[in-house]
């Protein structure tokens, strides 16, 4: 084991959160006598600073709760029972083993489905584990674009796969918009940035329809209705361009497309923006002005940005803004979306794709609801599922088909998971999985520069096995000859990163073992303006108001999708940031709006991360029980009074949650947060009984929050 401090019996452990987190904190465990006492935030990490979260300041309850999966178990009741035996390792691999077999024999490998995304984010046991078993193995393909495949998609359009801004230089910024991000609650660590921004005279303005822990804290919030942002930057664009606002000398030298991009903007005026946001026309006036001359301005965009009909669009108008204006010029201006395109990681290795059997079927986990249920007219019926690192359940979308699904006696399903989730009910065999504490892991971030190590704190307990250890037996049980499938923790970590990158100079695991984290070989956040001089890793090396990789139609990132691109949606898509009316609205269908008038959100919790956390007593009672921010004026018209319980519904599903009347949620918007369990609902339906499955306008993204309901008094 490696530490980094002992005295007496305790011994201070390196280690690192593993979640689906941008913060990715440095974190120290506390040992003593083989168990875990106390797990705290490194105090010598630039970025994290010694603090966690209120998800993970108490981490080792988790380790320790009484209701952790601790052995391999066998279904003994009725699908969604809870009802399990406890049975071998060597039983359950050799029963998976079996059932694929015959399943293979009979339908082929294809009609195996694996399902899994960020439930741990490290590079040996996260997002890409997995990938080179199915792939060898001929399952069918599970494309994965929870969060950020549209928003990366139309990012990279713009400017290419660069990290943006450095986190830590927003405090040399003069103005920061924060738009669809709600940073103390989904990005915390970056806060004291910010905060240190204002204390300098910095402007902080949030953009979002809810009145969230951030706009609390700003100097401006501007509310605005969801899925209307486009209008919105699109009017900063059109104010810029005829106030003559722009940084003429930025935009010949670094930009392509701008002729096209003034003329484009003419029609979407700050009246025609009002009345499709609601906000008002002399508000955007004054933050396009502000935007263009009060520099370096920032704008940080959130995961949420991109969950409606146009938000692959949204994105493209955002990221071109700081273009025009040569935000770009100094630190502290420019944009930021994913600080992960800095770190050189073996994308192609981990996934294997070039392990796929030609004209393998590609099934979106939004879909997997309708896969289950047999409504995707699949050449092969999915006749097993294979699910970790996920809890569909509860995140996904279509949560009535799911369960209808799930309940199939003819489908197989495993699940390799902590807890008794509402997802593992339905399992036939459960598969017990490390914590963080348990296992070993190299942690990139999506928040920051930093690579972190997390060292393996105390033995796994009971007979969990991490997600690595899991894949190696999987394999053997599978007859797999090639000795890739038998790499180890260290092999793994090895082969993770392209070490000899310039990124990674200086950086070795030697060095992480030691101090826990390395910032990648970039420069100072007071000095890093990565675009400065342009330098954009596009087609054209400029930033592309007018894109050229809009001609080869819609995709999803390699990234998204075990590693393989094959997939191409359709035609051309827009060049140039243009405006789309969301999926459900008056505009597109007004009988449907007739029927559900109000617009709900649904963000992450302060308190759960996903659906982690929502069985635990601390998290619980921070979080409290399933509410929904409804709107004073929609309230009353309703008759809802404070702390009723309601129904919200649509024509998807229905659920229960307490009513928190407050203007916190805008009128004609309902909020209500995702991460409760079924199991411990009013009324056995969480809000992803309602979210939609259709795709945004770029990468097969969600559009949780293109979605009109109703709210009754129960």
């Amino acid at each position: 084991m490696s530490t980094q401090t002992k005295t007496g019996h305790e011994t201070t452990v390196l280690a690192a959160c593993p979640h689906d987190c941008p913060d990715t904190c440095s974190m120290l465990v506390k040992v003593q006598d083989g168990k875990v006492k106390a797990v705290q935030g490194n105090p010598s990490h630039p970025f994290t600073q010694g603090r966690l979260c209120a998800k993970t300041n108490h981490y080792q309850e988790r380790v320790y709760h009484p209701e952790r999966l601790l052995y391999p178990m066998r279904r003994t009741g009725a699908k969604g029972s809870g009802q399990f035996e406890r049975i071998t390792w060597e039983d359950a691999l050799n029963e998976i083993a079996q059932r694929w077999r015959t399943t293979i024999a009979e339908s082929g490998p294809r009609a195996i489905l694996p399902y899994s995304y960020l439930g741990t984010q490290g590079l040996v046991n996260g997002l890409t584990v997995g990938d080179p078993f199915f792939n060898k193995l001929g399952a069918t393909v599970s494309e994965r674009t929870f969060c950020d495949s549209g928003a990366s998609t139309a990012y990279i359009m713009t400017v290419g796969p660069t990290p943006g801004m450095d986190p830590e230089s927003f405090q040399h910024s003069k103005l920061i918009i924060l738009w669809a991000c709600n940073m103390l609650s989904t990005n915390a660590h970056m806060w004291p940035f910010v905060e240190k921004a204002q204390r300098n005279g910095a402007k902080l303005i949030v953009i979002d329809p809810v009145r969230t822990r951030g706009a609390q804290q700003a100097d401006q919030h501007i509310r605005i209705k969801p899925g209307t942002d486009t209008a919105l930057a699109l009017a900063m664009m059109n104010v810029i361009v005829n106030e003559d606002l722009i940084d003429h000398d930025y935009v010949a030298q670094y930009t392509t497309g701008f002729d096209e991009l003034k003329a484009h903007v003419q029609p979407y005026t700050p009246e025609f923006a009002a009345e499709v946001s609601g906000v008002d026309a002399e508000v955007i006036r004054t933050l396009a002005r502000e935007y263009a001359a009060t520099q370096p301005a920032a704008i940080r965009i959130g995961v949420g940005i991109e969950r409606s009909a146009g938000g692959g669009q949204l994105v493209r108008a955002v990221t071109s803004l700081p273009a025009l204006v040569g935000a770009w010029r100094k630190p502290g201006g420019g944009i930021l979306q994913l600080p992960l395109w800095a770190f050189p990681i073996n994308w192609d290795g981990l996934h294997r794709a070039d392990f796929i059997p030609e004209g393998t079927p590609v099934i979106n986990q939004w879909h997997l609801g309708r896969a289950l249920t047999h409504d995707l007219g699949l050449e092969t019926p999915i006749q097993s599922l294979f699910i970790y690192n996920s809890n569909p359940l509860v995140v996904a979308p279509d949560q009535v088909r799911l369960i209808e699904g799930l309940s199939r006696e003819d489908l197989f399903t495993v699940v390799s998971e902590h807890f008794m989730t509402d997802t593992a009910r339905y399992a036939d065999i459960l598969l017990p999985a490390t914590t963080q504490v348990e296992q070993v892991d190299l942690m990139f971030s999506w928040g920051h520069f930093y690579l972190t190590l997390n060292q393996q704190s105390v033995p796994p307990i009971g007979e969990a096995v991490s997600n690595s250890e899991l894949f190696r037996r999987l394999a053997r049980a599978m007859d797999f000859e090639d000795p890739f499938f038998y790499r180890d923790d260290e092999e793994l970590m090895q082969a993770s990163m392209l070490w000899d990158h310039p990124a990674m100079q200086g950086i070795t695991m030697e060095g992480l073992r030691a101090t826990g984290y390395a910032r990648l070989n970039m420069p100072s956040a007071d000095t890093y303006a990565p675009h400065a001089q342009g330098g954009f890793p596009t087609p054209s090396g400029k930033v592309e108001l007018k894109a050229s990789m809009a001609a080869g139609g819609n995709f999803v990132l390699p990234v998204f999708r075990q590693g393989y691109n094959g997939f191409q949606d359709g035609g051309p898509v827009d060049a140039l940031p243009t405006f789309h009316v969301r999926h459900e609205s008056a505009a597109k269908d007004p009988a449907l709006a007739g029927r559900f008038p109000l617009s709900m959100m649904s963000p992450k919790s302060h308190a759960f991360i996903n659906s982690n956390y929502g069985n635990m007593r601390r998290q619980l009672a921070h979080q409290g029980e399933q509410y929904v921010l409804i709107n004073p004026a929609d309230a009353s018209a309703r008759g809802i009074p404070q702390g009723a319980v309601v129904t919200v519904q649509n024509g998807r599903g229905t659920f229960k949650a307490l009513a928190r009347v407050t203007d916190e949620a805008m009128a004609g918007v309902v909020v209500t947060p995702l991460g409760y369990w079924i199991d411990s609902s009013i009324a056995g339906a969480t809000p992803a009984a309602l979210n939609p499955t259709a795709f945004a306008d770029l990468g097969r993204a969600p559009t949780f929050s293109d979605n009109l309901v109703e709210v009754t008094l129960d």
